[in-house]
């Protein structure tokens, strides 16, 4: 007994776990475990501690055991994104090269506003056997370990130096992971001295709690003032976000375009807020997106963005608006809301959007703005159209296009199944193609555009789509490059019995950063295989049979009618899918739609294509937006 009340005597693994294990969350009315479970690869650093105090609640906390640290922390990522941050999962690694694996999953955490807890080995606080297995030693300050470099991707971060210490840590980083305005990963570093540590913890540590994520209201003088600049608006755009979809505010957004007469542009994270037959919906706007929405974001006099950070691929590095355009900003984070001198609206997106819809009363855009987004809309259908056929207009045969294999998958799946796509190519070529048919079933990875979280975050996406959603596909498109860097999880899938279809798209090598090389007047270098240093001939992986070696069923195919059969065959499996094909690694890229995107080019160089490159490049400058 303590002066508090009872107490339970455990160890620091032992508690901490208990106490996830007794974190509940209210979602549509249903009460559900907070913490999905885990993911973990045990070492010396987390097995003999933190493994047995897992095993003791493996029935309320599952553990998937991952082949990659880092790829199994993406799965944790793409279940959350999956759930809208409702809920998440844990990833545990070793001391040492395990946890470290895990820092770019953590980036892609950090840099996408999304929750994941990552509880990792760390070094011996009493430093007596010092120094250990796998430790790094700094000479000048004993005290730090490579769990420090965590302090640059996580929104918390905490080294459990006594059993105490987890009564006030272990909320802290539950509450980050839930906080819609400072949302992001939070990292528990455990000593493998203190993780064994027992301490008398008061019993009502454990008891069960339910959680409700919150709504922040907003100031209603905020929305007034917003509310007077929308009114006087004659070319209005709303720029849509992936924190509609978090807010659950997709709804809201379509009945505020429809009463107002808004065209809608999304960015990459909300590429799925509306159907893509809702008539507002003009495009996928900036860097990768619709000639349509580029239009409108050019001339439009206000822009009413919600729930978007304002990357440099949805502005145009700044490019895509007018420099007279006012920019209204509505988002739960106050660090997004005063970009570029935006008028602020601090609050959740659906209570945001409901007072604003009061507040502008009957207001609607000019009948011409919206007659003139009709028509860049249907032009841009119509060019997506030509650009997903396998076909020329005289009847012969295009070479194979990421375009075609989009449009394709598009046409032939469940309007529900997930999409999940990442860095390179694809994401570019995923957000100009792809038509939705259902909210919220695009995940394009484009916050920290990491290779490889394709097949991971799409095994963690089939987690949680496996909750409510079984009969549903995770429909994964990678390339031949993402493929090599990470690719374990196609066995973890199959293991674990969470079905997917993985799309190869092989286009000899990182086909788009070559193109990016080309296009600024360089020579293709170290990019295509071919053009790398090699002591052999170049020649194409068997991503077939390498997939079928870890226990999916796999086929390659050669013309997009195969790759229809193929698809069929896929989602009558009844285990994890691969399809492999080859594109076109110059000719087959979407060519329209671009806006202008800041890179570094040489100012100097003895290339006259280069210097050409750099003054074309200079050139786009022009219409960049100096911070106002």
């Amino acid at each position: 007994m303590t002066a508090a009340g009872k107490s339970l005597r455990l160890t620091t693994a032992q508690a901490l776990v208990r106490h996830l294990a007794a974190q509940f969350i209210e979602i549509d009315g249903r009460r559900l475990r907070l913490c999905a479970g885990g993911f973990g690869i045990f070492g010396h650093g987390n097995v003999t501690c933190l493994g047995e105090a897992l095993y003791q609640h493996r029935q309320e906390l599952p553990l998937w055991r991952g082949q990659n640290e880092q790829s199994m922390a993406m799965a944790a990522v793409g279940y959350a994104k999956q759930q809208l941050r409702r809920r998440f999962m844990f990833a545990t690694a070793s001391a040492g090269p395990g946890t470290t694996n895990m820092l770019t999953s953590a980036g892609i955490a950090h840099a996408n506003r999304l929750p994941l807890l990552l509880l990792c080995g760390d070094t011996f606080v009493t430093r007596l056997p010092d120094p250990v297995l796998q430790q790094v030693e700094h000479f000048a300050d004993p005290g730090i370990s490579v769990n420090d470099a965590f302090k640059a991707v996580t929104r918390y971060w905490d080294r459990i130096t006594h059993p105490a210490q987890i009564l006030q840590s272990l909320p802290a980083a539950i509450n980050t992971l839930l906080d819609p305005a400072d949302c992001g990963p939070a990292f528990l570093g455990l000593p493998q001295d203190v993780q064994g540590w027992a301490w008398d913890y008061p019993e009502a540590f454990f008891a069960e709690r339910v959680h409700r994520i919150r709504r922040q209201s907003p100031d209603a003088r905020e929305v007034a003032d917003a509310a007077a600049v929308l009114r006087s608006a004659k070319r209005p755009v709303i720029v849509a976000g992936g924190g509609l979809q978090y807010s659950g505010a997709t709804q809201e957004l379509a009945a505020f375009a429809e009463a107002h007469a808004l065209p809608v542009v999304e960015t990459i994270a909300g590429r799925a807020n509306l159907l893509f037959a809702h008539p507002m919906n003009c495009g996928p706007l900036g860097v990768t997106g619709s000639n349509s929405a580029n239009a409108l974001a050019a001339r439009a006099d206000v822009i009413l963005a919600v729930g978007t950070r304002l990357q440099d691929f949805t502005t145009g590095s700044w490019t895509a608006f007018g420099r007279e355009a006012r920019i209204i900003s509505i988002n739960a984070a106050r660090h997004d809301v005063g970009k570029h001198l935006s008028l602020p609206v601090v609050g959740d997106a659906k209570l945001s959007l409901g007072l604003l819809d009061e507040m502008l009363g009957d207001y609607r855009a000019p009948a011409d703005w919206l007659e003139t987004a009709a028509r860049g809309r249907e032009a841009w259908n119509a060019y997506v159209d030509e650009n997903i056929r396998p076909v020329t207009p005289e009847g012969g045969n295009r070479p194979m296009s990421y375009a075609q294999v989009v449009g394709t998958v598009n046409a032939l799946c469940d309007p529900e199944d997930r999409i999940v796509a990442a860095a390179g190519g694809l994401p570019a070529e995923v957000t100009a193609n792809w038509r939705t048919r259902s909210i919220g079933s695009v995940d394009v990875e484009f916050g920290f555009s990491c290779m490889g979280y394709e097949i991971a975050g799409g095994w963690g996406a089939r987690l949680g789509q496996m909750e409510t959603q079984p009969d549903k596909d995770c429909i994964v498109f990678t390339g031949d490059g993402s493929y090599l860097l990470l690719n374990s999880d196609i066995y973890s899938s199959v293991l674990t019995g969470r079905k997917l279809i993985v799309v190869v798209c092989d286009n000899g090598g990182f086909a788009v950063i070559n193109k990016l090389q080309n296009n600024t007047g360089n020579a293709s270098f170290n990019n295509l295989i071919k053009d790398c240093n090699l002591a052999v001939e170049p020649f194409a992986v068997d991503f077939e049979a390498h997939a079928r070696a870890m226990g999916a069923r796999a086929e390659t195919v050669h013309s997009i009618a195969e790759l229809k059969a193929a698809f069929k065959r896929a989602k009558a499996s009844d285990r994890t899918y691969v399809i492999s094909l080859q594109v076109d690694a110059f000719d087959g890229w979407t060519g329209e739609g671009h806006a202008w995107w800041e890179i570094g080019t040489p100012e100097v160089s003895e290339s006259e294509t280069v210097r050409a490159a750099h003054e074309s490049q200079e050139a786009g400058r022009k219409n960049q937006r100096a911070g106002v």
